[in-house]
């Protein structure tokens, strides 16, 4: 079994639901706290193993690409002032794995950036992300998915259970009874026709086998290309295809302002410099509406 070392990680989306904080910034680049989203899903892939980042891109993504990249002037003014913290802290970024961008090409749609970067992960297992998904955990989400890839050697895609109300709003994974094997992926369903409360999101393991059929499948909802199409195909045609549970964590993803806001929290609350003053400042604004 071949290791998984190449990530793909899909970020060639416009943001328009954060516009206009996303008219001259990506909306990966957005920070949670002092750090860019697009940097925490990084490190979570590095923390897997993963040594190649194929970035799927458009052309305003070059804040993004400059972020990966080394800044000369930055470093030498950091250590020319006895900063070798925050030195040492830049550095790490452009140093933590490869990094390559490519230009996302064909239909709209979240298959399309497999399709992109296809010639670069040929015959050989890769993991598939989407750079405005965040999995808070302990341990790296993407770790444990290739943990569970090399014991079994199956496709995955991360789940998480959402509340009944909410169901509609996502893919909704049917599993075969007493299994985690998919039977099916629902998108979304009402709450009458939802096979569960498992929705799936941007973390997945596929393989040569999903971009050939990928390659092969039709424009979807709303005349888009949909990686949840082929992975439909792939079970129906004998596949297994497993979906992996969020543990000891939380999927957060940061579209929209509401969200976005929640993990930035989130992340904030997690840091012993700023969680104190930082839930005084909550507390008074709640009792400041009341």
């Amino acid at each position: 079994m071949k290791k998984i070392k190449k990530a793909i990680v899909a970020v060639a989306g416009s943001g328009t639901r954060l516009l206009p904080a996303t008219k001259s910034m990506p909306k990966e680049m957005l920070p949670v706290v002092d750090k860019p989203i697009i940097q925490l899903v990084v490190e979570e892939l590095v923390e897997a193993g993963i040594e190649d980042i194929i970035l799927v891109t458009k052309w305003d993504k070059k804040p993004l690409e400059d972020h990966f990249d080394r800044s000369w002037a930055l470093e030498y003014e950091l250590e020319k002032n006895g900063k070798m913290e925050k030195l040492e802290e830049i550095k790490k970024v452009s140093e933590s794995a490869n990094f390559v961008y490519i230009r996302q090409k064909g239909p709209y749609g979240n298959g399309t950036p497999v399709l992109s970067a296809s010639s670069l992960v040929d015959d050989e297992p890769f993991v598939f992300v989407w750079g405005d998904d965040l999995v808070k955990s302990k341990k790296s989400f993407t770790k444990a998915m290739v943990e569970d890839y090399e014991k079994n050697g199956k496709l995955m895609i991360g789940v998480q259970k959402v509340a009944p109300e909410v169901v509609n709003r996502y893919g909704i994974v049917k599993l075969r009874e007493g299994t985690r094997e998919i039977e099916d992926i629902v998108e979304k369903p009402g709450l009458e026709e939802a096979p569960s409360q498992l929705a799936d999101f941007g973390r997945m393991i596929l393989d040569q086998d999903v971009i050939d059929i990928l390659k092969k499948t039709a424009l979807g909802k709303d005349n888009e290309l949909w990686i949840v199409d082929a992975i439909r195909t792939y079970v129906k045609n004998g596949g297994t295809f497993l979906a992996k549970e969020v543990e000891d964590g939380e999927w957060m993803t940061t579209g929209d302002p509401l969200n976005y806001l929640k993990a930035t929290l989130a992340y904030a609350f997690d840091r012993p410099d700023l969680k104190s003053e930082l839930a005084n400042y909550v507390n008074k604004l709640n009792n400041k509406d009341q």
